[in-house]
């Protein structure tokens, strides 16, 4: 008998059983045997999924061993799919990462000597931020959906936000109160904002949006939602906030709208006030055409205020507000719960003062609201506020900030805090754990720990971890890379001084001034203190080279590594500049030149840290030439300017990628050498405020232009990196302080 006809039958078998047994578990058979297919295609047949019941809203697995197969049991499809993950990571040593995948799985599969029984102690795993989706989740189809689904699944999320799709519902809720398409085009940015356009911060910027998007996202949000719901994930939907178009007071010109500006070098945005009755409609309207199209599973995502401060700290005010926006909600959906992000009290707790927080929180019944403490590894705002006054809430990592790549993470917390929280009595009704970083695709370190704790209420042993999961990354177990690693836990991963990664004086804009990028380049550790692991993972190679996981690993240190001596070069050409040193300043700033370059090789081995990806994914959207320019011009907008040509937020997203090196940040540097070595050679100062002006100019050119760069990964990463540090490292060790 085929293994493919095995595979039928059990899945015929399971359901059979289940029917027989009238078990009250919410577990799709089929849909879990599917995922076992997507992710162990040819081991799949020794899988047996069974249902498993349970009487509470937690979750629960058993891993079993019976006549050579290995039974899975759950009450739903992410519980089997976590199981499936625990015993792959646990006795097959596998790991599936965004950044390397180990599924080497042996001919025999190891059989567990008992059952295993795990459940969790947290209701909730939330998973996203708004900025996700625009930060790395912009341009993806439904193949990269259909992965990252998956990879929720098997890492235990349950509760992610899934806001794909929402311009349809927006278009189709405006139009049927007379709004016409050309308002639409004022109101929609392009795809590559719509987490800030969603929030209320931005609109129009980079659009029109093309009718293409809009029915093809409708589409994908469709696929995204019913294979989520398939495995028993429940997506966070979006809720009426009060955003409106600008031509809304054309529409209805004794509406009451409060005009607010994002402060970041955009035009106003309108919010329509809570109290004027349109609110209400609006927001019932909105929620009955979103379930139509997509259906609900009652959660809803509302932030009014996310960094635009409200009218008036009066806590009357901002109570009656709440209540209004969640009986929008509860108009359309009785059984509505409000899942708030955290951020406002994070970002701007000069207003949100206690008295404010509680008066916002406690104008919803406790059972309908769920709050986010988005940065919970970084300041936990529960210890300020009694655990939210009441209400549900969820811890959450905010890890990374627009998507910069800098090795960076508080291991310890993350390993930590969650339990502690978990366990301390004041903490409330603290109901999940969560991942709320700006972007993803990166430090996959950190996303496999803090996912280790869904299923245990005691903190992770890191030096217990930490080797375990060398050893099902690499495939094989290494005492250099295990070295190198409790040397990456103390200094890149030890959180310390600063709340994000800093990033490298490479990608910053060119300047003189070293003090000035000094707090942007500030790191949480002494540079030189970080060679002993480049040490150590080059003596790794031998033994791990063949691992995917090794190599993406081995290009990031070493990445981190050589973005850090930009600092002290840049000190070298700094210097000699003052010096009036023609020769030495031409010496060390072909160096810092030659940095960048060598940068960029190393990064073109490995599809991770390419700029081709991203705008090939981008202009894959477009189904004509105009719309594929367009989307070319959002991708290569965000991670550059951001906005417009004298953007302040420039560089919030920089990106150290093949591509992007050479032909953004070299290109600049290069541009200012000119001007300081014509200063050199003149003795005339250098007009610094026409060459500020000029390179924007010549930005906002790149941001406008076209050009194809490649998509597949070029060189090996470990000759690469293994040439690198015999060309940078004994100058390194003389020059990092």
């Amino acid at each position: 008998m085929s293994g493919k006809i095995k595979f039928f039958i059990y899945i015929l078998l399971c359901g059979m059983c289940c029917a027989a047994l009238k078990v009250k578990a919410q577990l799709n058979v089929q849909s879990s045997y599917a995922l076992i297919k997507r992710i162990i295609p040819y081991s799949a047949q020794k899988f047996i999924v069974q249902p498993l019941s349970v009487a509470e809203a937690k979750d629960v697995f058993e891993v079993e061993g019976a006549k050579g197969k290995i039974i899975l049991r759950g009450n739903n499809g992410v519980a089997v799919a976590s199981a499936l993950y625990y015993y792959l990571t646990e006795y097959a040593h596998c790991q599936v990462t965004w950044n390397g995948t180990n599924l080497n799985l042996p001919a025999s599969l190891p059989i567990p000597a008992k059952k295993i029984h795990k459940s969790t102690p947290y209701q909730y795993r939330y998973y996203l931020n708004y900025c996700t989706y625009s930060y790395s989740m912009s341009w993806w189809d439904w193949k990269r959906w259909e992965k990252e689904i998956d990879w929720m699944a098997l890492h235990g999320i349950n509760m992610p936000l899934a806001i794909t799709g929402q311009e349809y519902v927006w278009d189709k809720v405006y139009k049927s109160m007379g709004f016409t398409s050309q308002d639409m085009n004022d109101f929609f940015t392009g795809p590559a904002y719509f987490g800030w356009f969603y929030m209320g911060n931005v609109d129009q910027w980079d659009g029109p949006l093309p009718a293409s998007w809009i029915s093809s996202h409708k589409d994908l949000q469709v696929k995204i939602l019913q294979r989520e719901r398939e495995l028993g994930i429940k997506p966070v939907l979006p809720a009426f906030t009060g955003h409106v178009p600008a031509s809304f007071k054309t529409h209805f010109p004794n509406a009451k709208l409060k005009q607010t500006n994002w402060k970041n070098g955009f035009a106003d945005t309108y919010i329509l006030d809570s109290e004027d009755p349109l609110f209400a409609e609006i927001g019932k309207k909105f929620i009955q055409e979103q379930t139509k199209v997509y259906g609900t599973d009652h959660l809803y995502s509302a932030d009014t205020f996310n960094e635009n401060e409200p009218p008036s700290n009066d806590p009357k005010f901002l109570s009656e507000l709440s209540a209004r926006v969640y009986d929008g909600m509860k108009g359309a959906d009785p059984k509505a719960v409000w899942v708030m992000q955290g951020w406002l009290f994070f970002s701007d707790r000069k207003f949100w003062q206690n008295e404010q927080i509680k008066a916002l929180l406690n104008a919803v019944p406790n059972d309908h609201m769920i709050v986010l403490d988005l940065n919970t590894d970084y300041e936990p705002i529960w210890k300020r506020t009694e655990a939210f006054y009441g209400k549900p809430w969820i811890w959450n990592m905010l890890h990374n900030y627009g998507g910069n790549n800098s090795l960076f993470g508080r291991i310890e917390a993350v390993a930590v805090q969650p339990a502690q929280a978990l366990n301390d009595p004041k903490s409330g009704r603290m109901a999940g754990i969560g991942l709320t970083m700006e972007a993803i695709e990166q430090t996959p370190v950190l996303y496999e720990l803090m996912t280790q704790n869904t299923w245990q209420n005691k903190p992770v042993n890191l030096d217990e971890w930490l080797p375990q999961y060398l050893f099902n990354r690499y495939g094989t177990k290494s005492q250099d890379a295990q070295d190198a690693w409790q040397i990456l836990r103390t200094t890149v991963f030890n959180g310390k001084d600063i709340r994000d990664g800093a990033e490298s004086i490479i990608t910053g804009r060119p300047t003189l001034d070293s003090a000035a990028v000094w707090t942007r380049t500030h790191l949480n550790y002494n540079r030189k203190d970080l060679l002993p692991a480049w040490d150590k993972m080059i003596a790794a190679i031998p033994a791990c080279k063949q691992s995917s996981g090794f190599n993406y690993d081995l290009v990031d240190v070493t990445r981190q590594i050589l973005a850090n001596y930009g600092r002290p070069l840049q000190l070298k050409w700094i210097k000699a500049y003052h010096d009036k040193d023609g020769k030495a300043f031409e010496q060390y700033s072909n160096e810092y030149l030659n940095l960048i370059t060598d940068m960029d090789r190393l990064l073109a081995t490995r599809k991770d840290f390419m700029l081709g990806p991203w705008i090939a994914d981008a202009r894959s959207w477009g189904t004509n030439p105009a719309e594929k320019a367009l989307y070319e011009k959002n991708a290569r907008n965000l991670i550059t300017l951001w906005g417009g040509a004298d953007s302040p937020l420039h560089e919030y997203s920089c990106r150290q990628w093949s591509g992007l090196l050479n032909d953004f940040y070299k290109v600049r540097w290069q541009k200012f050498f000119e001007l300081l070595k014509q200063s050199l050679e003149t003795g005339k100062e250098p007009d610094f405020k026409l060459f500020d002006q000029s390179i924007s100019n010549w930005e906002w050119q790149w941001v406008n232009s076209s050009k194809t760069y490649p998509v597949v990964p070029a060189g090996s990463s470990t000759m690469v990196a293994q040439q690198l540090y015999e060309k940078y490292r004994a100058t390194m060790g003389n020059d990092l302080k």
